[in-house]
Protein backbone atom coordinates (compact mmCIF):
# COMPACT_ATOMS: atom_id res chain seq x y z
CA UNK A 1 0.00 0.00 0.00
CA UNK A 2 0.81 3.68 -0.46
CA UNK A 3 1.27 6.51 2.42
CA UNK A 4 -1.16 8.07 0.85
CA UNK A 5 -3.17 5.41 1.43
CA UNK A 6 -2.73 5.90 5.52
CA UNK A 7 -4.06 9.67 5.11
CA UNK A 8 -7.24 9.09 3.26
CA UNK A 9 -8.45 6.63 6.64
CA UNK A 10 -10.17 8.56 8.73
CA UNK A 11 -10.12 5.62 11.48
CA UNK A 12 -6.35 5.91 11.56
CA UNK A 13 -6.01 9.37 13.44
CA UNK A 14 -3.38 10.30 11.52
CA UNK A 15 -1.66 13.97 10.64
CA UNK A 16 0.85 14.81 8.19
CA UNK A 17 3.39 16.79 9.39
CA UNK A 18 5.73 16.77 6.67
CA UNK A 19 7.07 14.65 3.74
CA UNK A 20 4.30 15.82 1.27
CA UNK A 21 6.76 14.51 -1.62
CA UNK A 22 6.97 11.44 -0.64
CA UNK A 23 3.66 10.40 -0.12
CA UNK A 24 3.41 7.76 -2.97
CA UNK A 25 6.29 5.60 -0.92
CA UNK A 26 5.16 1.75 -0.82
CA UNK A 27 4.62 0.25 2.69
CA UNK A 28 5.29 -2.90 3.25
CA UNK A 29 4.80 -3.79 6.95
CA UNK A 30 4.80 -1.74 10.14
CA UNK A 31 6.67 -1.72 13.73
CA UNK A 32 6.49 -0.56 16.91
CA UNK A 33 9.18 0.90 19.01
CA UNK A 34 10.95 3.02 21.67
CA UNK A 35 14.34 1.79 21.41
CA UNK A 36 16.94 4.35 20.55
CA UNK A 37 18.29 1.98 17.99
CA UNK A 38 15.69 -0.03 16.41
CA UNK A 39 17.79 -0.99 13.39
CA UNK A 40 18.25 -4.14 13.70
CA UNK A 41 14.57 -5.30 14.07
CA UNK A 42 13.65 -3.30 10.58
CA UNK A 43 14.15 -4.77 6.74
CA UNK A 44 13.07 -2.16 5.03
CA UNK A 45 9.82 -0.52 3.84
CA UNK A 46 8.13 0.00 7.37
CA UNK A 47 5.97 2.51 8.94
CA UNK A 48 7.53 2.82 12.43
CA UNK A 49 5.49 3.96 15.19
CA UNK A 50 6.62 5.71 18.15
CA UNK A 51 5.64 7.04 21.71
CA UNK A 52 8.89 8.87 21.24
CA UNK A 53 10.04 7.16 25.01
CA UNK A 54 13.11 7.02 23.55
CA UNK A 55 13.40 10.73 23.32
CA UNK A 56 15.40 12.38 26.56
CA UNK A 57 16.08 15.85 24.98
CA UNK A 58 16.31 17.94 21.40
CA UNK A 59 19.34 16.10 20.91
CA UNK A 60 18.09 12.56 20.59
CA UNK A 61 15.92 13.45 17.51
CA UNK A 62 18.77 13.92 14.87
CA UNK A 63 20.39 10.42 15.53
CA UNK A 64 16.86 8.20 15.55
CA UNK A 65 15.66 9.50 12.49
CA UNK A 66 19.09 8.78 10.79
CA UNK A 67 19.00 5.03 11.79
CA UNK A 68 15.81 5.02 10.32
CA UNK A 69 16.58 6.56 7.39
CA UNK A 70 19.33 3.86 6.66
CA UNK A 71 17.21 1.14 7.73
CA UNK A 72 15.21 2.29 4.53
CA UNK A 73 11.99 2.60 6.37
CA UNK A 74 8.57 4.31 4.69
CA UNK A 75 7.87 6.71 7.24
CA UNK A 76 7.47 7.95 10.91
CA UNK A 77 4.06 7.97 12.80
CA UNK A 78 4.65 9.19 16.70
CA UNK A 79 2.09 9.46 19.14
CA UNK A 80 0.37 12.24 20.99
CA UNK A 81 -0.81 10.26 23.96
CA UNK A 82 2.71 11.08 26.01
CA UNK A 83 3.95 14.81 24.79
CA UNK A 84 0.41 15.82 23.66
CA UNK A 85 1.94 17.99 20.04
CA UNK A 86 5.39 15.83 18.10
CA UNK A 87 8.38 18.40 18.85
CA UNK A 88 9.09 20.39 16.56
CA UNK A 89 12.94 19.34 16.41
CA UNK A 90 11.77 16.01 15.22
CA UNK A 91 9.90 17.47 12.17
CA UNK A 92 12.89 18.80 11.78
CA UNK A 93 15.51 15.98 11.71
CA UNK A 94 12.42 14.55 9.52
CA UNK A 95 12.46 16.81 7.21
CA UNK A 96 16.22 17.64 6.68
CA UNK A 97 16.31 13.41 5.69
CA UNK A 98 13.29 13.37 3.58
CA UNK A 99 11.23 11.36 5.87
CA UNK A 100 7.45 11.53 6.07
CA UNK A 101 6.17 12.55 9.35
CA UNK A 102 2.58 11.82 10.31
CA UNK A 103 1.35 12.51 14.11
CA UNK A 104 -1.03 9.90 15.52
CA UNK A 105 -4.18 11.33 17.51
CA UNK A 106 -3.61 10.42 21.16
CA UNK A 107 -7.65 8.40 20.95
CA UNK A 108 -5.84 6.08 18.87
CA UNK A 109 -4.28 2.89 19.72
CA UNK A 110 -1.30 1.83 17.57
CA UNK A 111 -2.95 -1.83 17.52
CA UNK A 112 -5.50 -0.02 15.17
CA UNK A 113 -3.07 1.11 12.67
CA UNK A 114 -0.78 -2.11 12.95
CA UNK A 115 -4.05 -3.66 12.18
CA UNK A 116 -5.26 -1.72 9.14
CA UNK A 117 -1.51 -1.85 7.59
CA UNK A 118 -1.28 -5.74 8.28
CA UNK A 119 -4.54 -6.37 6.34
CA UNK A 120 -3.90 -4.15 3.42
CA UNK A 121 -0.43 -5.11 2.48
CA UNK A 122 -1.20 -9.06 3.30
CA UNK A 123 -3.84 -8.71 0.93
CA UNK A 124 -2.44 -6.82 -2.03
CA UNK A 125 0.72 -9.10 -1.80
CA UNK A 126 -1.77 -12.20 -1.71
CA UNK A 127 -3.53 -10.38 -5.05
CA UNK A 128 -0.27 -10.14 -6.59
CA UNK A 129 0.69 -13.25 -6.29
CA UNK A 130 -2.67 -14.25 -7.20
CA UNK A 131 -1.67 -12.38 -10.89
CA UNK A 132 1.54 -14.65 -10.95
CA UNK A 133 0.34 -17.64 -10.32
CA UNK A 134 -2.49 -17.33 -12.65
CA UNK A 135 0.11 -16.46 -15.64
CA UNK A 136 2.32 -19.14 -14.56
CA UNK A 137 -0.63 -21.40 -15.03
CA UNK A 138 -1.75 -20.56 -18.58
CA UNK A 139 2.30 -20.41 -19.44
CA UNK A 140 2.77 -24.57 -18.16
CA UNK A 141 -1.15 -25.54 -19.82
CA UNK A 142 -0.11 -24.10 -22.63
CA UNK A 143 3.65 -25.17 -22.90
CA UNK A 144 6.57 -26.89 -21.36
CA UNK A 145 6.55 -27.08 -17.46
CA UNK A 146 7.92 -23.37 -15.93
CA UNK A 147 10.08 -24.71 -13.65
CA UNK A 148 7.79 -27.60 -11.65
CA UNK A 149 6.39 -27.17 -8.34
CA UNK A 150 9.23 -25.49 -6.43
CA UNK A 151 8.68 -22.52 -8.47
CA UNK A 152 4.81 -21.99 -6.94
CA UNK A 153 6.45 -22.73 -3.77
CA UNK A 154 9.13 -20.59 -4.20
CA UNK A 155 6.65 -17.19 -4.74
CA UNK A 156 4.48 -18.70 -1.46
CA UNK A 157 7.79 -18.02 0.39
CA UNK A 158 8.68 -14.82 -0.92
CA UNK A 159 5.05 -13.32 -1.45
CA UNK A 160 3.96 -14.52 1.42
CA UNK A 161 6.28 -15.49 4.03
CA UNK A 162 4.32 -19.22 3.73
CA UNK A 163 6.83 -22.34 4.15
CA UNK A 164 5.48 -25.41 2.17
CA UNK A 165 6.29 -28.70 0.90
CA UNK A 166 4.27 -31.04 -1.66
CA UNK A 167 4.40 -34.70 -0.73
CA UNK A 168 3.15 -37.97 -2.16
CA UNK A 169 1.03 -39.72 -0.74
CA UNK A 170 4.14 -41.99 0.89
CA UNK A 171 5.52 -39.03 2.48
CA UNK A 172 7.71 -38.91 0.36
CA UNK A 173 8.92 -35.06 -0.59
CA UNK A 174 8.52 -34.05 -4.09
CA UNK A 175 8.87 -30.12 -3.81
CA UNK A 176 9.80 -27.13 -1.46
CA UNK A 177 10.32 -23.51 -1.64
CA UNK A 178 13.90 -22.27 -1.09
CA UNK A 179 12.12 -20.37 1.33
CA UNK A 180 11.25 -23.50 3.91
CA UNK A 181 14.99 -23.95 4.41
CA UNK A 182 16.18 -27.57 5.51
CA UNK A 183 14.10 -30.34 4.36
CA UNK A 184 11.16 -31.89 6.41
CA UNK A 185 12.83 -34.72 8.32
CA UNK A 186 11.26 -37.89 6.74
CA UNK A 187 9.47 -38.66 10.11
CA UNK A 188 7.47 -35.99 9.98
CA UNK A 189 6.72 -36.01 6.37
CA UNK A 190 5.39 -39.33 6.63
CA UNK A 191 2.95 -37.82 9.56
CA UNK A 192 1.90 -34.88 7.82
CA UNK A 193 1.03 -38.07 4.98
CA UNK A 194 -0.69 -40.54 7.08
CA UNK A 195 -3.09 -37.08 8.73
CA UNK A 196 -3.55 -36.40 5.80
CA UNK A 197 -5.07 -39.66 4.62
CA UNK A 198 -6.65 -39.99 7.57
CA UNK A 199 -8.41 -37.15 7.60
CA UNK A 200 -9.53 -37.66 3.85
CA UNK A 201 -10.84 -40.87 4.37
CA UNK A 202 -13.13 -39.81 7.11
CA UNK A 203 -14.78 -37.21 4.52
CA UNK A 204 -13.41 -34.06 6.15
CA UNK A 205 -12.83 -31.05 4.13
CA UNK A 206 -9.61 -29.62 3.28
CA UNK A 207 -7.36 -28.11 4.58
CA UNK A 208 -6.45 -30.27 7.63
CA UNK A 209 -5.06 -28.59 10.77
CA UNK A 210 -2.01 -30.77 11.72
CA UNK A 211 -0.36 -30.00 15.31
CA UNK A 212 3.46 -31.56 15.16
CA UNK A 213 7.15 -30.73 16.83
CA UNK A 214 5.05 -27.43 18.55
CA UNK A 215 4.23 -26.21 14.72
CA UNK A 216 1.10 -26.03 13.04
CA UNK A 217 0.50 -27.54 9.50
CA UNK A 218 -2.45 -26.95 6.70
CA UNK A 219 -2.43 -29.99 4.48
CA UNK A 220 -4.19 -29.43 1.37
CA UNK A 221 -4.95 -32.10 -1.32
CA UNK A 222 -3.80 -31.66 -4.68
CA UNK A 223 -6.25 -33.52 -7.13
CA UNK A 224 -5.85 -34.26 -10.73
CA UNK A 225 -6.42 -31.23 -13.04
CA UNK A 226 -8.58 -33.16 -15.68
CA UNK A 227 -10.72 -34.58 -12.83
CA UNK A 228 -13.78 -32.88 -11.52
CA UNK A 229 -14.03 -33.67 -7.78
CA UNK A 230 -17.59 -35.31 -8.40
CA UNK A 231 -15.98 -37.48 -10.72
CA UNK A 232 -14.31 -40.23 -8.93
CA UNK A 233 -17.49 -43.25 -7.61
CA UNK A 234 -15.24 -43.49 -4.45
CA UNK A 235 -12.69 -41.51 -2.46
CA UNK A 236 -10.77 -45.27 -2.29
CA UNK A 237 -9.77 -44.56 -5.96
CA UNK A 238 -7.75 -41.84 -5.90
CA UNK A 239 -6.84 -41.38 -1.72
CA UNK A 240 -3.34 -43.61 -2.47
CA UNK A 241 -2.03 -41.63 -5.66
CA UNK A 242 -3.32 -37.80 -4.56
CA UNK A 243 -0.23 -35.25 -3.47
CA UNK A 244 -0.72 -33.19 -0.92
CA UNK A 245 0.81 -29.25 -0.17
CA UNK A 246 2.07 -29.15 3.26
CA UNK A 247 1.93 -25.69 4.62
CA UNK A 248 3.77 -24.57 7.68
CA UNK A 249 0.55 -22.22 8.87
CA UNK A 250 -2.64 -22.83 10.27
CA UNK A 251 -4.88 -21.94 7.62
CA UNK A 252 -7.95 -22.18 10.40
CA UNK A 253 -8.57 -17.56 10.72
CA UNK A 254 -7.98 -17.37 6.96
CA UNK A 255 -9.58 -14.62 5.01
CA UNK A 256 -11.62 -16.57 1.90
CA UNK A 257 -9.10 -14.64 -0.36
CA UNK A 258 -5.90 -16.63 0.39
CA UNK A 259 -7.87 -20.21 1.12
CA UNK A 260 -8.70 -19.48 -3.06
CA UNK A 261 -5.17 -18.25 -3.61
CA UNK A 262 -4.13 -21.56 -2.19
CA UNK A 263 -6.15 -24.06 -3.93
CA UNK A 264 -5.39 -21.94 -7.19
CA UNK A 265 -1.64 -23.16 -6.17
CA UNK A 266 -2.92 -26.58 -5.65
CA UNK A 267 -4.13 -26.42 -9.01
CA UNK A 268 -1.54 -25.15 -10.37
CA UNK A 269 0.92 -28.26 -8.81
CA UNK A 270 -1.38 -30.34 -10.35
CA UNK A 271 -0.96 -29.49 -13.73
CA UNK A 272 2.88 -30.97 -12.99
CA UNK A 273 1.42 -34.07 -11.15
CA UNK A 274 -0.79 -34.95 -14.70
CA UNK A 275 2.13 -33.99 -16.71
CA UNK A 276 4.16 -36.19 -14.64
CA UNK A 277 1.29 -39.42 -15.22
CA UNK A 278 1.45 -38.68 -18.28
CA UNK A 279 5.10 -39.15 -19.07
CA UNK A 280 5.00 -42.62 -17.45
CA UNK A 281 2.05 -44.16 -20.20
CA UNK A 282 5.03 -44.76 -22.08
CA UNK A 283 6.97 -46.88 -19.07
CA UNK A 284 3.56 -48.92 -18.60
CA UNK A 285 2.38 -49.53 -22.01
CA UNK A 286 6.32 -51.41 -21.97
CA UNK A 287 5.52 -53.29 -19.11
CA UNK A 288 1.67 -53.89 -20.07
CA UNK A 289 3.39 -55.33 -23.37
CA UNK A 290 6.14 -57.12 -21.69
CA UNK A 291 3.88 -59.21 -19.33
CA UNK A 292 1.45 -59.98 -21.89
CA UNK A 293 4.24 -61.58 -23.80
CA UNK A 294 5.41 -63.39 -20.48
CA UNK A 295 1.94 -64.33 -19.52
CA UNK A 296 0.89 -66.13 -22.94
CA UNK A 297 3.98 -68.18 -22.91
CA UNK A 298 6.03 -66.27 -25.89
CA UNK A 299 9.15 -67.32 -26.90
CA UNK A 300 12.21 -65.83 -25.03
CA UNK A 301 13.60 -64.53 -27.89
CA UNK A 302 10.15 -62.06 -28.48
CA UNK A 303 10.60 -61.59 -24.49
CA UNK A 304 14.63 -60.28 -24.99
CA UNK A 305 13.81 -57.96 -27.91
CA UNK A 306 10.82 -55.89 -25.99
CA UNK A 307 13.56 -55.74 -22.71
CA UNK A 308 15.48 -54.17 -25.53
CA UNK A 309 13.21 -51.55 -26.08
CA UNK A 310 12.13 -50.95 -23.04
CA UNK A 311 15.53 -50.80 -21.82
CA UNK A 312 17.05 -47.34 -22.59
CA UNK A 313 13.68 -45.61 -21.50
CA UNK A 314 14.07 -46.85 -18.31
CA UNK A 315 17.48 -47.04 -17.99
CA UNK A 316 18.73 -44.11 -19.96
CA UNK A 317 22.69 -43.18 -21.00
CA UNK A 318 23.42 -47.30 -19.68
CA UNK A 319 24.28 -49.76 -22.48
CA UNK A 320 24.73 -52.67 -20.66
CA UNK A 321 21.64 -54.74 -20.28
CA UNK A 322 20.11 -54.55 -16.86
CA UNK A 323 18.54 -57.09 -14.78
CA UNK A 324 15.71 -57.38 -13.44
CA UNK A 325 13.11 -58.04 -10.49
CA UNK A 326 9.32 -58.43 -10.90
CA UNK A 327 7.08 -56.94 -7.74
CA UNK A 328 3.45 -57.95 -7.36
CA UNK A 329 1.06 -55.81 -5.50
CA UNK A 330 -2.55 -55.88 -4.76
CA UNK A 331 -5.00 -53.11 -3.18
CA UNK A 332 -8.28 -54.86 -1.62
CA UNK A 333 -11.27 -52.92 -0.03
CA UNK A 334 -14.13 -54.82 1.65
CA UNK A 335 -17.45 -54.79 -0.14
CA UNK A 336 -15.33 -55.09 -3.36
CA UNK A 337 -17.05 -52.09 -5.28
CA UNK A 338 -13.86 -50.55 -6.07
CA UNK A 339 -11.33 -51.57 -8.76
CA UNK A 340 -8.14 -52.34 -6.82
CA UNK A 341 -6.00 -52.48 -10.32
CA UNK A 342 -5.24 -48.77 -10.62
CA UNK A 343 -5.01 -48.04 -7.49
CA UNK A 344 -2.25 -50.70 -6.61
CA UNK A 345 -0.70 -49.79 -9.96
CA UNK A 346 -0.11 -45.84 -8.74
CA UNK A 347 0.85 -46.80 -5.22
CA UNK A 348 3.72 -49.12 -6.51
CA UNK A 349 4.85 -46.33 -8.80
CA UNK A 350 5.36 -44.44 -5.92
CA UNK A 351 6.36 -46.99 -3.54
CA UNK A 352 9.19 -48.23 -5.45
CA UNK A 353 10.89 -44.49 -5.83
CA UNK A 354 13.76 -44.37 -2.94
CA UNK A 355 12.04 -42.49 0.08
CA UNK A 356 15.05 -40.75 0.14
CA UNK A 357 14.81 -39.14 -3.09
CA UNK A 358 13.19 -36.01 -4.27
CA UNK A 359 10.58 -34.63 -6.98
CA UNK A 360 8.84 -36.33 -9.24
CA UNK A 361 12.23 -37.94 -12.13
CA UNK A 362 13.24 -40.71 -10.13
CA UNK A 363 9.97 -42.61 -10.88
CA UNK A 364 10.96 -42.45 -14.68
CA UNK A 365 13.05 -45.53 -14.28
CA UNK A 366 10.02 -47.95 -12.75
CA UNK A 367 7.31 -49.45 -15.39
CA UNK A 368 4.01 -51.06 -13.86
CA UNK A 369 1.30 -52.50 -15.81
CA UNK A 370 -2.23 -53.81 -14.36
CA UNK A 371 -4.38 -56.52 -14.55
CA UNK A 372 -7.59 -57.03 -12.60
CA UNK A 373 -6.48 -55.84 -9.07
CA UNK A 374 -3.25 -57.01 -9.24
CA UNK A 375 -0.71 -54.02 -10.41
CA UNK A 376 2.60 -56.04 -11.47
CA UNK A 377 6.07 -54.14 -11.85
CA UNK A 378 9.34 -54.71 -13.78
CA UNK A 379 11.91 -53.11 -12.06
CA UNK A 380 15.19 -52.71 -14.19
CA UNK A 381 18.87 -52.79 -12.42
CA UNK A 382 21.91 -51.86 -13.97
CA UNK A 383 24.27 -54.63 -14.27
CA UNK A 384 26.96 -53.60 -11.89
CA UNK A 385 23.90 -53.19 -9.49
CA UNK A 386 23.26 -56.57 -9.94
CA UNK A 387 26.52 -58.62 -9.79
CA UNK A 388 25.16 -60.76 -7.17
CA UNK A 389 21.89 -61.72 -9.09
CA UNK A 390 20.45 -58.93 -7.02
CA UNK A 391 20.64 -60.47 -3.58
CA UNK A 392 22.38 -58.08 -1.97
CA UNK A 393 21.45 -54.80 -4.19
CA UNK A 394 17.78 -55.41 -5.51
CA UNK A 395 14.82 -54.59 -3.98
CA UNK A 396 14.40 -56.30 -0.42
CA UNK A 397 10.56 -57.05 0.68
CA UNK A 398 11.62 -56.32 4.56
CA UNK A 399 12.39 -52.50 3.88
CA UNK A 400 10.34 -51.76 0.63
CA UNK A 401 7.31 -50.59 3.00
CA UNK A 402 9.32 -49.76 5.88
CA UNK A 403 9.07 -46.18 5.71
CA UNK A 404 5.92 -46.26 4.15
CA UNK A 405 3.79 -48.03 6.26
CA UNK A 406 2.33 -45.55 8.68
CA UNK A 407 0.73 -43.19 6.02
CA UNK A 408 -0.41 -46.80 3.57
CA UNK A 409 -2.01 -47.73 6.86
CA UNK A 410 -3.93 -44.62 7.51
CA UNK A 411 -5.16 -44.16 3.99
CA UNK A 412 -6.34 -47.73 3.94
CA UNK A 413 -8.27 -47.01 7.26
CA UNK A 414 -9.85 -50.29 8.47
CA UNK A 415 -11.83 -51.61 4.81
CA UNK A 416 -8.50 -51.80 2.69
CA UNK A 417 -5.00 -53.82 2.77
CA UNK A 418 -1.77 -53.94 0.50
CA UNK A 419 -0.26 -57.02 0.16
CA UNK A 420 3.50 -57.34 -2.00
CA UNK A 421 5.61 -59.81 -3.64
CA UNK A 422 9.27 -59.19 -4.57
CA UNK A 423 11.31 -61.88 -7.09
CA UNK A 424 14.57 -62.66 -7.02
CA UNK A 425 16.63 -60.91 -9.86
CA UNK A 426 16.65 -62.15 -13.51
CA UNK A 427 19.25 -61.43 -16.16
CA UNK A 428 17.66 -63.00 -19.06
CA UNK A 429 14.23 -63.07 -20.41
CA UNK A 430 13.89 -66.74 -19.85
CA UNK A 431 13.72 -65.95 -16.00
CA UNK A 432 10.77 -63.48 -16.50
CA UNK A 433 8.34 -66.00 -16.06
CA UNK A 434 9.65 -67.75 -13.16
CA UNK A 435 10.47 -64.08 -11.78
CA UNK A 436 6.35 -63.49 -12.35
CA UNK A 437 5.14 -66.49 -10.30
CA UNK A 438 8.34 -65.77 -7.73
CA UNK A 439 6.45 -62.47 -7.06
CA UNK A 440 3.06 -63.28 -6.89
CA UNK A 441 3.72 -66.51 -4.50
CA UNK A 442 5.97 -64.16 -1.83
CA UNK A 443 2.18 -62.03 -2.23
CA UNK A 444 0.37 -64.17 -1.66
CA UNK A 445 2.84 -65.30 1.69
CA UNK A 446 2.85 -61.94 2.66
CA UNK A 447 -1.54 -62.10 2.28
CA UNK A 448 -1.55 -65.09 5.15
CA UNK A 449 -0.28 -62.60 7.34
CA UNK A 450 -2.15 -60.23 9.79
CA UNK A 451 -2.07 -56.46 9.36
CA UNK A 452 -2.91 -53.46 6.60
CA UNK A 453 0.47 -53.22 4.97
CA UNK A 454 2.33 -56.54 4.23
CA UNK A 455 5.04 -57.68 1.97
CA UNK A 456 7.40 -60.84 1.35
CA UNK A 457 10.37 -61.70 -0.52
CA UNK A 458 12.05 -64.48 -2.65
CA UNK A 459 13.91 -65.26 0.30
CA UNK A 460 11.16 -65.94 2.09
CA UNK A 461 10.28 -69.17 -0.75
CA UNK A 462 13.56 -70.44 -1.21
CA UNK A 463 12.55 -73.41 1.10
CA UNK A 464 9.58 -74.23 -0.93
CA UNK A 465 8.98 -73.03 -4.34
CA UNK A 466 12.60 -72.26 -5.18
CA UNK A 467 13.50 -76.21 -3.85
CA UNK A 468 10.78 -78.09 -5.87
CA UNK A 469 12.66 -78.89 -8.61
CA UNK A 470 15.24 -80.65 -6.76
CA UNK A 471 12.45 -82.78 -4.39
CA UNK A 472 13.19 -86.39 -5.56
CA UNK A 473 10.04 -87.78 -7.85
CA UNK A 474 9.13 -90.28 -4.58
CA UNK A 475 8.88 -87.79 -1.99
CA UNK A 476 6.63 -85.50 -4.26
CA UNK A 477 4.28 -88.39 -5.49
CA UNK A 478 3.97 -88.89 -1.19
CA UNK A 479 3.47 -85.65 -0.53
CA UNK A 480 0.53 -84.90 -2.72
CA UNK A 481 -1.02 -88.05 -2.01
CA UNK A 482 -1.53 -87.38 1.23
CA UNK A 483 -2.55 -83.90 0.65
CA UNK A 484 -4.66 -84.34 -2.15
CA UNK A 485 -5.91 -87.85 -2.84
CA UNK A 486 -8.45 -87.72 -0.67
CA UNK A 487 -10.07 -84.63 -2.20
CA UNK A 488 -9.33 -86.72 -5.69
CA UNK A 489 -11.53 -89.51 -4.21
CA UNK A 490 -14.18 -87.39 -3.06
CA UNK A 491 -14.73 -85.85 -5.89
CA UNK A 492 -14.61 -88.57 -8.11
CA UNK A 493 -17.21 -90.31 -5.99
CA UNK A 494 -19.77 -87.13 -4.92
CA UNK A 495 -18.66 -84.55 -7.81
CA UNK A 496 -18.22 -81.96 -4.80
CA UNK A 497 -15.06 -80.56 -7.33
CA UNK A 498 -13.29 -79.81 -3.49
CA UNK A 499 -9.82 -79.69 -5.67
CA UNK A 500 -11.21 -76.51 -7.97
CA UNK A 501 -12.74 -74.71 -4.10
CA UNK A 502 -9.23 -75.15 -2.72
CA UNK A 503 -7.25 -73.82 -5.73
CA UNK A 504 -9.78 -71.23 -5.71
CA UNK A 505 -9.84 -70.44 -2.04
CA UNK A 506 -5.84 -70.41 -2.31
CA UNK A 507 -5.64 -68.12 -5.28
CA UNK A 508 -8.20 -65.62 -3.32
CA UNK A 509 -6.10 -65.34 -0.39
CA UNK A 510 -8.78 -66.82 2.02
CA UNK A 511 -11.75 -64.32 0.78
CA UNK A 512 -14.40 -66.04 1.73
CA UNK A 513 -16.47 -63.20 -0.87
CA UNK A 514 -13.89 -63.10 -3.17
CA UNK A 515 -13.81 -66.86 -3.63
CA UNK A 516 -17.67 -67.37 -3.53
CA UNK A 517 -17.93 -64.87 -6.20
CA UNK A 518 -15.36 -66.11 -8.73
CA UNK A 519 -16.97 -69.56 -7.93
CA UNK A 520 -20.32 -68.23 -8.41
CA UNK A 521 -21.56 -69.80 -4.70
CA UNK A 522 -23.19 -68.77 -1.82
CA UNK A 523 -21.14 -68.16 1.04
CA UNK A 524 -22.53 -70.86 2.79
CA UNK A 525 -21.65 -73.48 0.55
CA UNK A 526 -18.33 -72.50 -0.02
CA UNK A 527 -17.60 -72.82 3.84
CA UNK A 528 -19.30 -76.50 3.45
CA UNK A 529 -16.81 -77.43 0.85
CA UNK A 530 -14.18 -75.82 2.61
CA UNK A 531 -15.71 -77.60 6.13
CA UNK A 532 -15.28 -80.74 4.20
CA UNK A 533 -11.57 -80.37 3.00
CA UNK A 534 -10.64 -79.71 6.04
CA UNK A 535 -12.63 -82.64 7.42
CA UNK A 536 -11.06 -85.30 5.14
CA UNK A 537 -7.39 -83.76 5.48
CA UNK A 538 -7.39 -83.15 8.82
CA UNK A 539 -5.86 -79.75 8.19
CA UNK A 540 -6.76 -76.37 9.17
CA UNK A 541 -7.14 -73.48 5.86
CA UNK A 542 -6.92 -70.71 8.69
CA UNK A 543 -3.04 -71.47 9.20
CA UNK A 544 -0.29 -70.37 7.13
CA UNK A 545 1.74 -73.36 7.32
CA UNK A 546 -1.49 -75.90 6.52
CA UNK A 547 -2.37 -73.18 2.99
CA UNK A 548 0.94 -73.48 1.99
CA UNK A 549 1.34 -77.28 2.06
CA UNK A 550 -1.62 -77.23 0.08
CA UNK A 551 -0.29 -74.68 -2.33
CA UNK A 552 2.75 -77.04 -2.63
CA UNK A 553 0.78 -79.94 -3.05
CA UNK A 554 -1.10 -78.34 -5.54
CA UNK A 555 1.46 -77.12 -7.78
CA UNK A 556 3.34 -80.45 -7.75
CA UNK A 557 0.40 -82.24 -8.77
Amino acid sequence: MRLRALLDTDALGLRLLGGEDELDRAVRGVMTTDLRDPSRYLSGGELVLTGLAWRRDSADSEPFVRILVQAGVAALAAGEAELGDVPDDLALACAKHRLPLFAVHESVAFATITEHVVRQVSGERAGDLAAVVDRHRRMMTSGPAGGGPDVVLDLLGSDLDLRAWVLSPTGRMIAGSKEAGPALPAEACARLAAEHLAATRTGRRGPHRVLLGGSTYSLFPIRSSGRAPQAARDVRETVLSDWLLAVEADAGDWPGERLDLLQGVTQLIAVERDRRDAARTVRRRLAQEVLELVQTGAAPAEIAARLRVAAPVLLPGLGAAPHWQVVVARVEWAGEDVEGGPVAQSLLEEVLVDPLATGPEPSDRIAVAHTGDEAIALVPLPAVAAEHDGSETGLLADSLLQAVREPLSAGLNDDGRLTLGVSAAVHSAEGLRGALEEARHARRVAAARSGRVCAAGHQELASHVLLLPFVPDDVRRAFTARLLDPLTDYDRRHRAELIPTLEAFLDCDGSWTRCATRLHLHVNTLRYRVGRIEQLTGRDLSRLEDKLDFFLALRMS
